[in-house]
């Protein structure tokens, strides 16, 4: 018998997730991106530099979590404060995905249930959590999205009829 004891010598290997497996499935259902915004590009007709495409990191399953509502910063007129994030989530993933970086972008580009999820983008705040009894990959994120797609295409009819004063 060493110093540790027979019941630490057992517990050594790794945990088998497989038990969790069917549970997992239930819950990551939504197909999400990482991504960084890829270098401008320059428009020849307008001059003007447009946002070149996507560089897409990895794509996969996982699942969206809110976790909180909106934060507020009080700050006095012409005193400076630290931004908070206003609107923290938590992207939930598979152990195999990747660590995501600061600012990494994420996307969710199909939604099984709340399709209000969709096109959202949030960038990721730290890297995703890493523990030795995890079961999913944490990433804590805050939301870039301004504006949902459905109030994007209100607001030029909105404009349209705004008065000019």
């Amino acid at each position: 018998m060493s110093a540790r004891g027979p019941t630490l010598e057992r517990m050594s290997s790794p945990i088998s997730l497989a038990a969790l497996e069917p549970v997992l499935k239930r819950i990551l259902v939504d197909t999400v991106q990482m991504f960084r915004p890829g270098p401008q590009v320059l428009n020849e007709d307008t001059g003007e530099y447009d946002p070149g495409p996507d560089v897409i990191l990895w794509e996969g399953l996982g699942a969206v979590f809110s976790a909180g509502g909106p934060g507020m910063v009080m700050s006095l007129a012409g005193q400076s404060y630290q931004d908070d994030t206003r609107n923290r989530y938590q992207l939930l993933t598979w152990l195999d995905a990747p660590v995501a970086s600061r600012d990494v972008c994420v996307r969710v580009t199909a939604a099984t249930v709340d399709q209000g999820l969709l096109n959202r983008v949030w960038r990721v705040l730290d890297l995703s959590q890493a523990q030795t009894l995890a079961v999913v990959r944490t990433t804590w994120m805050d939301e870039v999205t301004q504006q949902s797609s459905a109030a994007q295409a209100i607001q030029p009819a909105r404009e349209a009829h705004t008065p000019p004063f």
